[in-house]
This record gives structure tokens, C-alpha cells and sequence, in this order.
């Protein structure tokens, strides 16, 4: 079983200071997705440098196969406990999914434990305890399946609330239900509930976080695959290759540009059909077309940077992932189509996008890499890489 490990998060930062003391760093593997979010000691400059260092030892050396013991050596000998106040410099959160099973790895030291939803319920994770250099670690393995949620919080989220609107802070339990009512009542995507869970922590602080907040949402996917060819190659011999690669591709194929659309339907034997209705939707968006086994036809440069100039505005503004799904979805332009394709319907992208230059959008004097046409792919590129997308390109 294949899965795809989807992780974001938030955080917010305590009240008076510039840096947040938590810090959280994802890193993908060709096997596995490790994730680490540490809270440092006290808050400001000291917590973020603790915190930082603390995700990048432990997400390094996991990538490098280290053992836990390993880690929680390194970060001892490299963070020791406070001696004045006897806490540990950095509390941690680590988590590994292997991508071609879903086992999963959790480790926990002076982090609240992590909540787990499957099946829309709060689920309890089978933990053992670990002696590792005088530190306790809480450990547990477990296989995580499509479907599944888990989320990391530091201590601002279970003590959002305090000095405020409650006595003793939100607490684990009742943060826990909040989630388990939003997974409950409706089929939330895990950046959704990531930001309602961060809204509502700085709520209870009335907007005066009284300590760094973090929450970390990881969702557990099948696997969704989308290939968009774009640009002839600069070598027409290869026209072939491109197509062939393009059809035997997994998931869905999409097409961006003229002169690609005629190679893939010459290539193919499979005529275009130009959709002049989809026009009217937005004038400044040219039309999308059909070709037999194609899911989407689309324009190329100008409909590529529509896509782009979109997803900025919305991660710009912070709107949420709900209310931009619902806008592009009603949308029927080139560009909303591929854009409802990209963050919604699909985890693994893969480009092939042709090097040859056309005249009409560039001075062919120009070096490939500032065509407009590979600009605007690499801010594509980009943009879907900060939405967790699994990106991969091949240059003809």
C-alpha cells in the first residue's frame, strides 16, 4: 500500500516577541516523510535558535537513517537540561511515514501527545516509554492508511486561554474533541482544520498569544498523479518520446499549449476540439480544448501564468483552502480548471516541458532558462511545492 503523507502547519507567536520559539521541519525522502516540530525553552531569539537547531539535527539525522537513540543522544550532548530551572532546552515531536507502506514512527519528548483521528474518531496510539540519556521518550509504531489525521501541538495550544477566558488553559482533552467535531461534522482537508484550530487558539488568547503556538496537521493520502505537458521540445525528434511518455503516464494528463496540443494530437491520431464556450467564462483566459485521453487542453503561457498570479493572490492573502476550492471549482476558464486539478486532485506532479523557444513570447536571443515560458513553470513549480505536492520535471 502507497501513500502520501500530507503535512502543514501554523503558529502563532507570543505576545512582544518578533520570533516564534517552536519550529517545524518537514523533509521528504524517496522512502518517507519525516516531520519534527520542536518547542524551545522560553520564548524570543534563545527559544527559535533551541527550537530550530532541534529540527534540524533530528530531521537530518532521521534522513540519514539514525536510530532515535542516536538523535536523542546528539540533541543531549548538543542541548543540555537547564540547570537552573532542570528543563530540557527543547521539547520534540518527531514522526516518520515510510511512503510504500504507511508504517509509522512517533516519538515524543515534553510535547503534548499528538492526536490522532482515524475513521473520524480520537484514537489512542499504542505507546511504550524509552530511557534515552536520563530522558524519557514516549514511542509508538503503528501503520497509518488513506484517510487518517494526526496533529502535532505545542503547549500554547493546551494552554490557550489561561490568564483569559480559562483558568487552567484549553486542555489536551478538550482540543482533542474540537478536532474530532470538526472531522465529525464534515470531511475538513487537514490545512482547513489546522487553520480553525490556530484561529480558535488565538481567540482564547484574545489575540494575545501569552506563549508560542504551533499546530502541525498530517493527513495521510492515496497517492493522486498528474502529468502536464507543455512547450515543444527543442529537439522535434523527440516529439514522439514526449507524447508516448505523456499517455502511459499514471493519473490524469494534462496539455498546456498550442504547438503541444498539435503534437499530441498528431502524435496520437486523436483530433482537437476547441471548447469556444469555455471563452465567455473569462475573456482574458483563452479557450480550453478536448483531445481524446487528454483531461484537460489548455492554452499555454497565458493560462500558466493565470495560474500563478491566483495561487500568489491566495496564499498572499492567507484565504482559506475552503473558500479558494469552492471559487475555482465554479469556475469553467482553462485556468481554474487546471488550477481545481492541481491542489485538489492530485499529490504527485510531474512536468515535461519542451525548451523551444517561441518568437512570439520571447527574444530567441535570450538564454532558455529566462524564457517566459520556464519562468513561469519554475513559479508553478514552486507555488505547488509549498501546497506539499510531490514535483518532478524532464527538459526536452
Amino acid at each position: 500500500m502507497t501513500v502520501f503523507t500530507e503535512a502543514v502547519y501554523k503558529s502563532l507567536t507570543k505576545k512582544g516577541e518578533e520570533l516564534c520559539g517552536d519550529n517545524v521541519a518537514i523533509t521528504r525522502t524517496e522512502d518517507s516523510v519525516i516531520v519534527v516540530m520542536a518547542d524551545g525553552l522560553g520564548s524570543g531569539v534563545k527559544a527559535n535558535i533551541l527550537s530550530t537547531l532541534t529540527t534540524k539535527i533530528a530531521s537530518t539525522m532521521m534522513e540519514k537513517q539514525a536510530s532515535i537513540e542516536e538523535v536523542v543522544n546528539t540533541l543531549a550532548e548538543t542541548l543540555p537540561v537547564c540547570k537552573v530551572r532542570k528543563l530540557a532546552y527543547s521539547t520534540f515531536t518527531i514522526l516518520k511515514v515510510e511512503n510504500n507502506n504507511g508504517n509509522a514512527y512517533l516519538y515524543e519528548f515534553g510535547n503534548p501527545d499528538v492526536i490522532f483521528l482515524k475513521n473520524s474518531r480520537l484514537t489512542q496510539l499504542p505507546k511504550s516509554s524509552l530511557k534515552i540519556h536520563g530522558r524519557e521518550i514516549r514511542e509508538a509504531r503503528f501503520v497509518l492508511k488513506p484517510g487518517d489525521k494526526l496533529f502535532m501541538i505545542s503547549d500554547g495550544v493546551v494552554h490557550a486561554g489561561v490568564g483569559e477566558i480559562l483558568n487552567l488553559g484549553w486542555q489536551w482533552p478538550n482540543v482533542a474533541a474540537y478536532l474530532e467535531r470538526l472531522e465529525h461534522t464534515k470531511k475538513h482537508r487537514i490545512s482547513e482544520m489546522v487553520n480553525l484550530l490556530i484561529k480558535a487558539c488565538n481567540q482564547m488568547y484574545a489575540g494575545k498569544p501569552g506563549d508560542d503556538t504551533t499546530v502541525v496537521g498530517i493527513q495521510i493520502k492515496q497517492p493522486q498523479y498528474l502529468t502536464i505537458f507543455t512547450g515543444p521540445p527543442e529537439d522535434n525528434t523527440k516529439d514522439k518520446e514526449v507524447v508516448e511518455k505523456l499517455i502511459k503516464s499514471k493519473g490524469k494528463k494534462v496539455v498546456c499549449g498550442g504547438t503541444a496540443a498539435n503534437i499530441v494530437s498528431r502524435e496520437t491520431g486523436k483530433k482537437i476540439i476547441t471548447n469556444i464556450d469555455s471563452y465567455e467564462f473569462d475573456p482574458g483566459i483563452p479557450p480550453t480544448a478536448e483531445i481524446e485521453g487528454i483531461d484537460l487542453v489548455t492554452e499555454g503561457v497565458l493560462t500558466l501564468s493565470r495560474c500563478v498570479e491566483i495561487l500568489e493572490n491566495f496564499q498572499d492573502t492567507n484565504t482559506s483552502d475552503t473558500d479558494f476550492l469552492e471559487t475555482i471549482s465554479r469556475k469553467k476558464d482553462g485556468a481554474s480548471r487546471l488550477l481545481n486539478l492541481l491542489p485538489n486532485e492530485s499529490t504527485h506532479i510531474h512536468f515535461l516541458v519542451g525548451r523551444a523557444v517561441n518568437s512570439a513570447h520571447q527574444n530567441p536571443n535570450l538564454p532558455r532558462d529566462l524564457t517566459i515560458k520556464i519562468k513561469v513553470v519554475k513559479e508553478l513549480i514552486n507555488l505547488l511545492s509549498k501546497l506539499n505536492k510531490k514535483i518532478t520535471i524532464d527538459y526536452y
